[in-house]
């Protein structure tokens, strides 16, 4: 038989089929993005794996040694959770939960960690209203209540990763769980939660019993409380504005941890400790004021655009102290809205928590806005009942805006006689302003009269951007094309996102718009004649058409991702001053009248001129002094 022999195309051939492999071995081999990627995943796997072997072996463990009595299991749980190993042997230490609920809220509450992981709110509903979705405070694990414990052997455990033992009884309608942690049978750590009828308020209690020679006591606990705030309303950047930290310190200081990517205070003499979301509050109270505390805030919403799950991650890490060996703390749990009145009604200057204002608006909002609207809103539908509102607050101001305008009309009379004062000393600034001052005290008028009624109307205006929004009974509550008057008024969605102004349009702020352009465009000219023009000074004619188109514009923009409760109320308000204005400049100031009647005061004795005129004339004497000595020198 001949044999075979490779000839040249044979080996040129291999070759080629060989070098076409390493040229795909080479191509499709990993980067180092790829390399590192798939480390992280293999590293996540053994950690998960490693996490379920774990948990895996101290199910069995603990089974093993509560069916056998295995002494080399007990053993072992004995070194890894010291006196603790007592609890993980009892059938209580299992992945099991106890449901509380009443007719506000309702809790479930697992053996491991003893706290609560879901809680309910079964009278309120997210986004919204009628679409079935209740508001969940603690849900998927965003929650965790901690207290780390520093045993006598040296060592550190977390109560999160142990099982408590839950033993559920009633007092009448009163439902109460006991959750303890043991260390032995009369040898333990507990939980107490006191679920009461028609309550959002929960008693709960946090002792030790024979736990001296277990626990280091000479040092205090860390409880830690950490939240990450679910969103429950349309607008992701209108909720987010009003979600943070709130807490009150040495007996009735009340104080905000503040808004901000990552915030952080360490108050003293805490007595609760509020997470405070838009419209619903998740706050720990105690009767022994926590001595010290760390609370931190951190925004988890990076684009307003993005949908998100949650808003802010707050954090709150309080010592607890030992008394005579042992841990005794009366607490209890709000889970529930943030409204005033339901807050005020526990008596423990919760309501604070809710941003008012600081003092006279806050007082505004206490005294005026909340019982007033509250009054109304309990009896007519909450759109008309805005509008309602607005009238009695217009008309109540209406001797104020009154009061405004004369004062107006009385400097416009004088204008030209100011204006020719202006001419005459046109070269001595202070002469010029004596001589106006003279004038004006000889007619009886008095310049500053316009500008206090304005004054006094600006803390109602601020106390109305601080009550809307924090107006709890407008959630879900409709008016016209509104379906929740405590969010925007979406009338069209926009196929892009306009900077500062958003993605939709709602329409109450424009017709806020419109109205503040046409009150602005009424009373404009009425300003700029009653102003006379100071050297020195800018160009009020300018200034104002300046204005009347800023001012609009600026309510278009900011107003659009605001509560349209709060839009409709500036609607109707400037509204109702363009009409008020238009019956006192028509039908009740009459500027013949007033200009006869400042001729008339001309003829009198002038009036003594008042402290405060006085005072203002030397001081504008000793300056015309020292400038006479100037030039002579």
């Amino acid at each position: 038989m001949e044999q075979k022999k490779l000839d040249l195309n044979s080996i040129i051939g291999f070759v080629l089929i060989f070098g076409i492999l390493i040229w795909i071995m080479y191509q499709n081999q990993p980067t180092e993005a790829d390399l590192a990627a798939e480390k992280a995943k293999k590293e996540l796997v053994v950690k998960e794996e490693t996490k379920a072997k774990e948990t895996v072996a101290q199910v069995v463990a603990t089974d093993a040694a509560v069916t056998t009595g295995d002494t080399l299991q007990l053993a072992q749980l004995q070194k890894s959770l010291g006196n603790f190993a007592y609890s993980a042997t009892l059938p209580s230490a299992t992945a099991a939960f106890t449901t509380i609920e009443n007719e506000m809220v309702k809790l479930k509450i697992a053996n491991k960690g003893g706290y609560i992981v879901e809680l309910v709110l079964k009278n309120h509903e997210k986004f919204k209203k009628g679409s079935g979705e209740l508001v969940e405070l603690i849900k998927d694990n965003n929650a965790n209540f901690n207290i780390q414990l520093l045993t006598s052997d040296n060592r550190t455990l977390n109560t999160k990763d142990l099982f408590f033992e839950p033993t559920l009884t009633k007092n009448g309608a009163d439902q109460i769980l006991s959750m303890r942690l043991k260390a032995g049978e009369n040898e333990f750590l507990e939980y107490k939660y006191v679920l009461k009828p028609n309550e959002y308020m929960i008693d709960f209690d946090i002792r030790s019993q024979g736990l001296n020679k277990v626990l280091n006591t000479s040092k205090s606990l860390d409880l830690q409380w950490d939240l990450k705030t679910n969103r429950n309303e349309k607008s992701v950047s209108y909720e987010n504005r009003y979600t943070e930290v709130a807490y009150q310190y040495e007996e009735d200081k009340h104080n905000y941890v503040g808004q901000g990517d990552d915030k952080e205070e360490t108050p003293e003499k805490v007595s609760y400790i509020a997470f405070k979301q838009h419209f619903f509050s998740s706050i720990l109270l105690t009767n022994t004021p926590f001595e010290t505390s760390m609370l931190k805030s951190y925004n988890l919403v990076k684009d307003d655009e993005v949908d998100t799950t949650y808003t802010k991650q707050f954090k709150a890490t309080i010592p607890l102290a030992f008394t005579n060996g042992e841990l005794d703390y009366k607490m209890n749990w709000y889970f529930g809205p943030s409204d005033y009145k339901t807050l005020k009604s526990y008596d423990k200057n919760l309501e604070k928590i809710i941003p008012l204002g600081w003092g006279i608006f806050g007082w505004i909002n206490k005294f005026v806005f909340i019982p007033l609207f509250g009054f109304l809103s309990s009896y007519i539908a909450y759109g008309i009942a805005i509008i309602i509102f607005t009238v009695l607050i217009k008309i109540a101001m209406s001797p104020i805006t009154y009061k405004s305008f004369l004062s107006q009309a009385k400097m416009k009379v004088l204008r030209p006689e100011i204006t020719e004062l202006g001419e005459k000393y046109k070269k001595d600034a202070m002469k010029k302003q004596q001589e106006t001052m003279k004038l004006y005290n000889k007619a009886g008028v008095n310049p500053m009269a316009g500008c206090i009624p304005a004054l006094i109307q600006l803390p109602f205006m601020y106390a109305s951007f601080q009550f809307f929004p924090s107006a709890f009974i407008l959630r879900q509550k409709s008016f016209l094309w509104a379906d929740d008057l405590s969010s925007f008024d979406e009338i069209a969605k926009l196929p892009f996102h306009i900077p500062m102004y958003g993605s939709h349009i709602s329409l109450f702020p424009i017709l806020a718009a419109v109205a503040i352009f046409f009150y602005m465009k009424m009373t404009s000219g009425d300003q700029q004649m009653a102003a006379p023009q100071q050297e020195g000074m800018p160009d009020m004619a300018k200034m104002m058409k300046i204005m009347i188109y800023v001012s609009p514009l600026m309510m278009l923009i900011f107003f659009n991702s605001y509560g349209a409760g709060l839009s409709l109320y500036n609607f109707i308000s400037n509204l109702i001053t363009i009409g008020i204005m238009f019956v006192i400049k028509n039908y009740i100031v009459d500027s013949d009248k007033i200009h006869a009647q400042i001729q008339e005061n001309k003829l009198k004795e002038p009036k003594k001129q008042g402290k405060f005129q006085q005072k203002l004339q030397e001081v504008m004497a000793q300056q015309e002094a020292i400038k006479a000595e100037q030039k002579k020198k």
